[in-house]
Order: C-alpha cells, then sequence, then structure tokens
C-alpha cells in the first residue's frame, strides 16, 4: 500500500488530532489548533486537505440542540 505524503502542517495536524484523541479529549478545530500551535485560520486548509485524502474524517454533533461544531477524527495511517 502507497504511503500517503503530507506537508509538514498537515502532519502537524494529523498528529494533533490523533494526540488529542489519545488523551480522551474531542478534537474540535479550536484545540485541534492549538495542539498544533496554529490559529483557526491557518487550521482550515490542513483539516479540509486530510478529510480529502480519507485520513481525517467529520462528525457532527449527535445531540440536536447540543452542537458544538465538528470534530475531525483521525483514521489509521497505512
Amino acid at each position: 500500500m502507497q504511503r500517503v505524503q503530507l506537508s509538514e502542517i498537515e502532519e502537524r495536524v494529523y498528529q494533533a488530532v490523533a494526540a488529542l484523541e489519545a488523551r480522551g479529549q474531542v478534537p474540535y478545530p479550536d484545540m485541534i489548533a492549538e495542539e498544533a500551535g496554529l490559529t483557526e485560520e491557518q487550521l482550515h486548509t490542513p483539516l479540509h486537505l486530510l478529510t480529502e485524502k480519507n485520513l481525517l474524517h467529520r462528525e457532527d454533533s449527535p445531540m440536536a440542540g447540543l452542537d458544538f461544531g465538528p470534530r475531525f477524527c483521525a483514521r489509521q495511517m497505512a
């Protein structure tokens, strides 16, 4: 299986999501940005690219009326 090439910022964002999940925290964009040392504006493009590459998937709030925003969950890299 071919390994997906990631830019430095994509790697930082993926690692931030994985670290948050490993600690049992919900990877909301503001928390991902803080973990990766980025602003939320800088985070938008890498999140989109990682989702397109099928390394992250977006989940919306499962409870009606309690929408804290999307969260992004890591998929295992091959």
